[in-house]
């Protein structure tokens, strides 16, 4: 059986942390940023977790990082 192979979009785009859950950057914090609060930016620098509903499928894409 061959080694899976890790997904490379998704190994840039998430991280696992200590305790096994999926961090995420947030959206929005690309372009045209002129139109968008100071207050919503500074929220959008903050990373967050995956939903649990997406963790499975995200951790799929992740095996060797577990």
């Amino acid at each position: 059986m061959p080694k899976m192979k890790t997904h490379r979009g998704a190994a840039k785009r998430f991280t696992i942390t200590g305790s096994g859950k999926v961090k995420r950057f947030k959206a929005n914090k690309s372009h045209i940023m002129t139109g968008k609060p100071s207050k919503r930016t500074r929220g959008l620098r903050q990373g967050t977790l995956v939903d649990k509903t997406q963790e499975a499928n995200v951790k799929k894409l992740l095996p060797y990082m577990l």
